[in-house]
């Protein structure tokens, strides 16, 4: 097959990597345009693009996939397939009848479960106990192609969003690699729509924890948030005197407690227990702004919180 592979992320770089090996030939690399980052708000070239300029791919960085210039040049490299893995934007219908056995998209969720922009972090703040991969022939619609293949992925209840996407691009990059070897003897199979559930983006107002949800909920919501945005909360909702204090990993114990949601119900050299509107969170990992992830020991000893007395 020739291959045209569009994705962004570091999820996407295993499933380039995979089929780069693999006996296919890729012949081009569509990513989005480098962003600024940082401070000095540097351009910065995106995971995948890094990989195919060291593979000495060609890359491909266009605002718009589907306008005139950029359809004339994908019309160009006549591609077998395209393969699609977290790229960010929205294929046209010319784009999806453009290779001659259409596009696949590398997506990190059962389909119909978690169809969008955030599947993996919406998964695990649910309390899914499973997710996976789905290959899935595109269509127009949002995640609503046809299904080729699945596997799945069980979710611990101490998996963050970012051991789970890890895990699940090396699922995605065999699950391709496999969809492609056996493209003409696979049978497609419809997605039972109205069993689908849509995983939004996640926007950064989400970081900021409810102290009356259950510690539960709320843990899932810290791992959920883990690398990105992390799950924070403000001085006056966890009756701390500093900035902001953004929860890393926590630990959820059952024990009823009489104290008020936020409030510090124990401190000492080795734990911090907050009372949750059900349940009490033990903090492991934290990080306040402008400092470096430490463990509840090492915070414990530079910073008292305002016990519930």
């Amino acid at each position: 097959m020739r291959i045209v592979f569009a994705g962004t992320p570091n999820f996407a770089v295993k499933a380039l990597s995979h089929l780069h090996d693999s006996n296919h030939e890729i012949i081009a690399v569509y990513c989005q345009p480098d962003k600024p980052k940082g401070r000095g708000k540097v351009l910065t070239p995106c995971p995948v693009k890094l990989y195919a300029l060291e593979s000495n791919l060609e890359v491909i960085q266009p605002e718009n996939f589907s306008n005139e210039q950029n359809l004339k040049k994908l019309t160009s490299l006549k591609p077998d397939l395209i393969v699609v893995a977290a790229y960010g934007q929205l294929l046209s219908k010319q784009v999806l009848e453009l290779p001659k056995f259409g596009c696949l998209n590398i997506h990190a969720s059962l389909l119909p479960r978690w169809r969008g922009a955030a599947p993996i972090e919406r998964s695990i703040q649910s309390g899914d106990s499973e997710t996976g991969i789905s290959i899935m022939k595109m269509n127009e619609g949002l995640d609503t192609g046809d299904v080729l293949l699945t596997k799945k992925n069980l979710i611990s209840n101490f998996e963050t969003s970012g051991s789970l996407s890890a895990s699940l691009s090396i699922t995605g990059a065999e699950l391709i690699v496999e969809a492609i070897d056996r493209l003409p003897e696979l049978d497609a199979k419809m997605q039972e729509h109205s069993k689908a559930t849509y995983a939004k983006k996640i926007l950064k107002a989400e970081a900021q924890i409810d102290w009356n949800q259950s510690a539960k909920n709320i843990n899932q919501l810290i791992r959920a948030f883990n690398p990105r945005p992390i799950a924070q909360s403000n001085a006056e909702a966890i009756e701390f005197k500093e900035k902001v204090i953004k929860i890393i990993e926590a630990e959820v114990i059952l024990d009823e407690t009489s104290g008020p949601p936020g409030s510090v119900i124990k401190q000492d050299k080795k734990v911090c227990q907050i009372a949750t509107g059900d349940g009490i969170l033990s903090l492991k990992r934290v990080q306040l702004s402008g400092k470096n992830v430490v463990s509840i020991k090492d915070f414990n000893n530079a910073f008292k919180l305002i016990k519930l007395s």
